[in-house]
C-alpha cells in the first residue's frame, strides 16, 4: 500500500572508481580504497570512497608505514602501537592464543557481551 508520496529520495553515499593504466588493458576500473604517497614519504592521500570501520586500521597503518617507515622500527613507535593494536606486527590467522585474547580484549574494551 506503499505510495510514492510517503517516501523522500536521500542520497546516502557517493562510491568513487578509480582508472589505473595497465599496459596490457589499458584503463583497468577498480573499486575500493588505495593510499597514494610521495616517494619520501612527505605526504599521503586517500583515493576512492572513505574507508568502513573495517578497512580503515589497515589504511591508517599503511599511511604511518609509507610516511614514518623508520620511526614505525623504533621501540617506542612499536609499543605505542601494540597498546593501542595488541596484535600490531603480528598474525592472528596463525596464533589461536593471540587470537582469543586479542577477541578478548576487544569485548572487554567495547563492553560486549561474552556471547
Amino acid at each position: 500500500a506503499a505510495r510514492m508520496d510517503d517516501w523522500e529520495l536521500v542520497v546516502a553515499g557517493q562510491r568513487v572508481q578509480v582508472i589505473r593504466n595497465d599496459s596490457s588493458k589499458g584503463g583497468v576500473l577498480e573499486f575500493g580504497t588505495e593510499v597514494v604517497h610521495a616517494v619520501d614519504g612527505s605526504l599521503a592521500a586517500l583515493l576512492g570512497a572513505s574507508p568502513g570501520a573495517s578497512t580503515a586500521v589497515s589504511i591508517v597503518l599503511e599511511v604511518l608505514q609509507k610516511c614514518f617507515g623508520k620511526a614505525m622500527k623504533t621501540e617506542r613507535w612499536h609499543k605505542q602501537l601494540t597498546e593501542m593494536i595488541p596484535s600490531f606486527g603480528q598474525n592472528l590467522s596463525r596464533d589461536v592464543l593471540l587470537c582469543a585474547r586479542v577477541k578478548n580484549w576487544t569485548n572487554r574494551t567495547l563492553d560486549l557481551s561474552a556471547d
